[in-house]
């Protein structure tokens, strides 16, 4: 980042879409017929994306193209790491459960987080979506966007993978444990 703005180096930019190139082309499955130049040219033409996803990278999230809107022509990105992002892990649902906790507050929440890094936190939709794609949170877990009703009453969604199954539980929105994180998506 440059002085504290959302950009990056034009060094730092060329090694981003090297990154997201070669995992672009090591897994073809999870976007089939899309073509690397079109994405290539719809990331150099909304430069300020590109920082999101050098934050999505640099936390671990792996990034990569899950689909393509056909209506907007954006491209959609999801967080492809194995487990749940490394460094978006030990942190609760969202900035009222953060502000709740008493003690052993936790480094800070996902919904800030991710707003933080301008994505938005997978849905349980999206996350079984991208669980067609490989096996995810085989051994970790990752916070989902979690309806209102249930966020009113205290609570928070969390999904992961188990004996081949994506689960989806519930958990207080205030509690954090060290194995949980958060998958985003971002639209470029």
């Amino acid at each position: 980042m440059n002085n504290g703005k959302k950009s990056l180096s034009l060094e730092q930019r060329k090694q981003l879409l090297s990154v997201l190139k070669t995992r672009f082309e090591k897994n073809m499955n999870r976007h089939k017929d899309l073509e690397w130049v079109k994405v290539q040219v719809k990331l150099e033409a909304v430069t300020e994306k590109l920082w999101s996803l050098h934050e999505m990278e640099r936390t671990g999230g792996e990034p990569d193209v899950v689909g393509h809107d056909k209506k907007t022509g954006e491209y959609i990105f999801y967080d492809c790491s194995a487990e749940s992002p490394k460094g978006r892990r030990s942190l609760c649902y969202d900035r009222e459960a953060l502000d709740a906790r008493k003690e052993d507050k936790p480094k800070g929440d996902a919904m800030s987080a991710a707003s933080a890094m301008d994505m938005e936190l997978l849905t349980e939709e999206q996350y079984r979506e991208l669980q067609k794609l490989g096996t995810f949170d085989a051994k970790t877990s990752s916070w989902v966007k979690t309806p209102s009703d249930i966020r009113k009453l205290g609570g928070a969604l969390f999904c992961d993978r188990r004996f081949n199954t994506v689960f989806v539980y519930h958990n207080g929105a205030e509690s954090y444990y060290a194995a949980r994180g958060f998958r985003g998506l971002l639209r470029v």
